[in-house]
Formats: structure tokens, C-alpha cells, sequence
């Protein structure tokens, strides 16, 4: 199940996150205490019996009120493949992504249906056929409760300002880049450029090039990669830094990233 990441964090007094995005669509069950749901320019409170929401490559953050113990459950759940998923549903004209403008969400029986798919996900003596079925059936029907509830599209930015996002993105494991040659590419000061850039993308262009490079090292340590090659190959040269930034931005260390992933990927192979 390639397409889906499940974390389960029980007393999350420490666990916070700086702001951040993820490529996937994510959903979240707050199962102990309280914290605060930062979702790009809004500020929520969420407790126990709350859902969230959040959509592909939207800055947030989740973190404990008052130092106060905190659970959660977070599903992270491949776009493409959810966009089919609401394409066969009938809910999509197309098998395209569109983002959905609920942030939380408390209703009782979406809440409970969400802690059971997600105890069978996690049960190790459960089939795969029988927690694929259950995500399929319970992310339909969440779905479908949803249903005509799709955002307003987000104001486009600038093509300067994209084709700064884009390069960004595209040579953030290998590119040395500089504020300055930023600047010439699209004319503006520098103070006007990071101002411009995080209001429509919710973070400053180095905080979005970090960003990208903890999406890269996720990818490779799924697959089981080394975490020294992992940070050399998204463009970290200094490994202790890399492991202090993927832990300020996902709250794990890359080492329990990896091995959550990995004993997963090994757990599925034996059941195969």
C-alpha cells in the first residue's frame, strides 16, 4: 500500500512541528488532549473527537497547548491516487486533484469510522486485502460526506513568482542558490521578493527549497536508503543538520522515519 503513510503518536508532549507542507493529502484524528492547528492563515484549536484536514503542498502546522500531552493519528494518502478514488466515485468529473476547503471537521461517527480503519491498518495480523478494503471504503464515504465541498482556487501567482516555486522545487538536491540570483530573475528586491513569495506560497524561498529537500529525503528513506545518502542526495551536506531539520519539520528523527517505513515494507513482503 505504497500509497498511504499512517503515523500513531499516543503522548505527544514534545512532538511539534515548524510550519510545513506535504505533497500528499493529509488527514488527521486528534485522539488525546488539545493542540493547535496552524493551516495557512488560520489558527484553530482541535481536541480530542476532531478531525483535520489538510490539503497537498498547504503550509501547516500541529503542535501541544501549555506543554500538555497530546495523541494523534495522521493519515497521508497519495493525490493521484485519491483523485482517481474520487473519480470512480462519481465525485470528480475528472481524475484530477481539487483541493476542499474543509479545515476540521467533529462529527462522531466520520471520527469513529476513522480510528477503526486506521487500529486495522495498524493490526499486524489483519490481511492486506482487508486494509486496503477499509481504506478504500472509509476515504469514499469520507468523501462522499464532503461532497460539492471544493475550495475556491487559490489566486495564481505571478509567472515570476511560480517560475521561482518551480526552480525551487526542481533543483532544490542540487542547486547552491543564491537570494541575489533569485532576485534577477524576477526583478525584485529582496525584500519584496520574499515578502511576494510567502504570501502566495506560505512560506520565504529558502524555507520552501528546505522543504522540498525533507520531501526528497522522505522519499529515499521509504525506500530504505541510507540516511547519510539520503541527506547528501537531497541536497543536505552536513548530516547533523539535516537530521535537526528533519526532526523540527516532521517531529521524528530520520531514523525512526526510516525504520517505521521499512519494517512496514518488510511486514507486507512476509504477507505477500
Amino acid at each position: 500500500m505504497s500509497y498511504i503513510e499512517l503515523r500513531k503518536v499516543q503522548a505527544g508532549r514534545k512532538v511539534c512541528y515548524a510550519p510545513h507542507s506535504h505533497r500528499q493529502w493529509s488527514l488527521g484524528a486528534i485522539t488525546r488532549g488539545q493542540s493547535t492547528f496552524l493551516y495557512r492563515d488560520e489558527q484553530y484549536r482541535v481536541g480530542e473527537g476532531d478531525l483535520v484536514i489538510v490539503n497537498p503542498e498547504w503550509v501547516h502546522a500541529c503542535n501541544p497547548i501549555d506543554d500538555q500531552p497530546w495523541g494523534y493519528l495522521m493519515l497521508y494518502v497519495d493525490t493521484d491516487w485519491l483523485a482517481r478514488l474520487r473519480h470512480e466515485a462519481g465525485l470528480l468529473g475528472r481524475p484530477v486533484w481539487e483541493d476542499i476547503p474543509t479545515a476540521t471537521l467533529t462529527h462522531q461517527q466520520i471520527y469513529d469510522g476513522y480510528c477503526m480503519m486506521a487500529q486495522c491498518l495498524l493490526d499486524p495480523d489483519r490481511a492486506l486485502l482487508e486494509k486496503q478494503t477499509a481504506v478504500v471504503e472509509y476515504l469514499t464515504g469520507f468523501m462522499q460526506s464532503l461532497a460539492g465541498h471544493t475550495a475556491a482556487p487559490q489566486p495564481k501567482a505571478p509567472d515570476n513568482l511560480q517560475a521561482v516555486a518551480d526552480y525551487l522545487k526542481a533543483h532544490a538536491a542540487t542547486a547552491d542558490v543564491s537570494l541575489d540570483s533569485l532576485c534577477e530573475c524576477t526583478g525584485f528586491s529582496a525584500g519584496y521578493l520574499i515578502r511576494s513569495f510567502k504570501r502566495h506560497f506560505g512560506l520565504t524561498p529558502h524555507a520552501y527549497l528546505i522543504n522540498c529537500r525533507i520531501q526528497y529525503a522522505q522519499q529515499a528513506l521509504k525506500t530504505g536508503a541510507p540516511i547519510a545518502e539520503a541527506a547528501l542526495d537531497a541536497g543536505f551536506a552536513d548530516q547533523p543538520h539535516f537530521q535537526r531539520t528533519f526532526k523540527r519539520l516532521l517531529a521524528a528523527t530520520p531514523q525512526q522515519y526510516r525504520r517505521g517505513s521499512v519494517d512496514q515494507q518488510i511486514d507486507a513482503a512476509g504477507r505477500k
